[in-house]
């Protein structure tokens, strides 16, 4: 009995911690207010209208489906490589960081080149 017991305590657990996480990155940003913010710094100059990259100076990555934690998103905000200008927080506040993460993490990314018939002759 104990054992089923543990077992059922573990399950709740597990099922806890997994719905958490979710919650964490629902919570994290408003995407509709992200992509204002996007918008307003001009982030669409270098990666595009919709997170999709291009190449102003040299090819930018595209944003779109974005799997960087948000955690992480905003420290690369912070401190960026090459030719992207760095956000401080007196630019772009942590919250509009997780709001611009939002938005990109809900854009629906790059296609496979198998989606693509010309691609596939």
């Amino acid at each position: 009995m104990a054992g089923l017991f543990v077992r059922a305590f573990a399950a709740c657990l597990l099922m806890l911690a997994l719905a958490g996480g979710a919650l964490a990155e629902d919570a994290a940003g408003d995407a509709g207010n992200g992509k204002l913010v996007y918008l307003k710094l001009r982030c669409f100059t270098c990666h595009g209208r919709a997170g999709q990259g291009g190449a102003f100076n040299y090819p930018a990555p595209a944003l779109a489906s974005l799997e960087l934690p948000v955690e992480a998103f905003q420290a690369f905000l912070r401190e960026p490589p090459n030719d992207m200008p760095a956000f401080s927080t007196a630019v772009l506040s942590d919250q509009e960081a997780a709001d611009v993460w939002a938005w990109l993490h809900s854009l629906p990314g790059r296609k496979p080149a198998k989606d693509f018939p010309l691609l596939n002759q």
